[in-house]
This record gives C-alpha cells, sequence and structure tokens, in this order.
C-alpha cells in the first residue's frame, strides 16, 4: 500500500506501543477510533515535528506522503501531559511542541534531546522522571465501573475525562467499534461479529464502522486496511 507500518509492546509502564511508519508512496489511508493519547515524531522535507495527541473519537481519512517518517508511542490508559490535557487534543487537534536548532524540543521551559525511533521510549521515561508525564491509577477503577471511595459519581466522570481526554461511554463504544473492527478484517462473518461484538443488529453494527474506521464491514472484511497512528 505504500506504507510500511511497525509496532512492538512498550516496555515501560506507561507505554502502550512503540511504532514507527515510512511512506514509500504517497497513499490514502484510514485512522481508526481510539482511546490512548500519543507522543508523535514526523519527519518530512522541512524537517521534524513533534506533536502530542489525544483520543480520535471518529475515523478520518488521511494521506501519507512520499518520503514522509512516523515514529511514536501510544501511551498507557490514563497517562497524559497536566501541560497538555487531552481533552483538549482529541480528533488531531495537536498540541505541536516548539523545536529549537540543533535538534532540540522546548517543553517546560527546557531544552530536551530529539529522541529517535530507537530510543523514543527513552524520551519517554525522562518525561515521567521530571513530573511531565503523569498517570492517574484511578482511572482504572472507573474505568470497570468502580467509583473510588469517597467519591461521588460525577466527580469521579470528571477525574476520568480530565486524565483520558472522553467520557466513559464513549471509551466504551471506541473499543466496542475497534474489537468489532478487528474480527472484520481478521475475516470473521458479519453476523457472527455482530454477536461477538455486542451489536443489535447488522444495521448498528454498520453505522459503527463507519464511524470508527470510514469504511463498511464488508470492506473491512475485504482487507481495506485502516491504521490509528
Amino acid at each position: 500500500m505504500g506504507l510500511i507500518f511497525n509496532a512492538v509492546a512498550g516496555e515501560l509502564p506507561l507505554v502502550q506501543r512503540v511504532w514507527s511508519a515510512t511512506c514509500e508512496a504517497t497513499t490514502g489511508f484510514s485512522s481508526a477510533v481510539k482511546t490512548s493519547s500519543m507522543l508523535a515524531f514526523a519527519q518530512g522535507d522541512d524537517g521534524i515535528t513533534v506533536h502530542v495527541r489525544g483520543p480520535e473519537t471518529r475515523g478520518t481519512s488521511l494521506t501519507c506522503l512520499e518520503g514522509w517518517e512516523f515514529f511514536g508511542v501510544d501511551l498507557r490508559l490514563g497517562a497524559y501531559l497536566p501541560l497538555y490535557p487531552p481533552s483538549g487534543l482529541t480528533d488531531l487537534r495537536d498540541a505541536v511542541l516548539p523545536t529549537l536548532p540543533g535538534g532540540k524540543i522546548l517543553l517546560d521551559n527546557r531544552d530536551w534531546e530529539m529522541p529517535t525511533a530507537q530510543n523514543v521510549d527513552v524520551f519517554v521515561d525522562r518525561l515521567v522522571r521530571a513530573g511531565l508525564l503523569f498517570f492517574d491509577p484511578l482511572v482504572d477503577e472507573i474505568r470497570h465501573g468502580e467509583r473510588p471511595r469517597g467519591m461521588s459519581e460525577r466527580m469521579a466522570q470528571i477525574r476520568f475525562r480530565r486524565a483520558v481526554g472522553i467520557s466513559h461511554r464513549k471509551l466504551a463504544s471506541i473499543e466496542q467499534a475497534r474489537h468489532a473492527a478487528q474480527l472484520l478484517t481478521a475475516g470473521s462473518s458479519i453476523a457472527d461479529v455482530v454477536t461477538a461484538g455486542g451489536y443489535y443488529d447488522q444495521s448498528q453494527l454498520a453505522r459503527a464502522m463507519r464511524w470508527a474506521t470510514g469504511h463498511t464491514p464488508g470492506e473491512l472484511r475485504s482487507g481495506i486496511p485502516f491504521l490509528a497512528l
């Protein structure tokens, strides 16, 4: 397809996966819905840009230009940079960090060495130790329907949205849709995915796949790629 994508499981507690992508030819693709925040680095003709990205609540058609290279990390759910709250970064409203001559990043009024695809996990670890990347341990409890002791339902939802960027309900619908899309791309029948994915009928599944990936269930089964970059 002209776009080569590689991902490995993250080795740090707050990193879900480390990924890289190369565009050998200009290629259109769909960025599917996702729940995690991300640190992403894009290398093109004009140099490198550094992005802090929040969740994506709808599938988006994007174009990868020939010769561009990308790498980054998907953060664990509940991990975020307080300087850039994820609620303000949803649906590709990235915060682009200033870069300085000599391959430096300006963050929190400090110069940071620009990482590479091979050591981006080290960069993330430095952010954690500097207190710039934070993890809210209550997110997992709230996610699984448990309300922290002494916290009202309203405050629990506010705290969840602050750390994740979207509501608990929206997160559940995104995870449901991603699971169904993965089953379809693996070749499962539409009828089986309706049942396994917890949808009422094929029409509801079709609507979910359209907003989540930009494709119909049939298109996903036929092998049309989608990537949540």
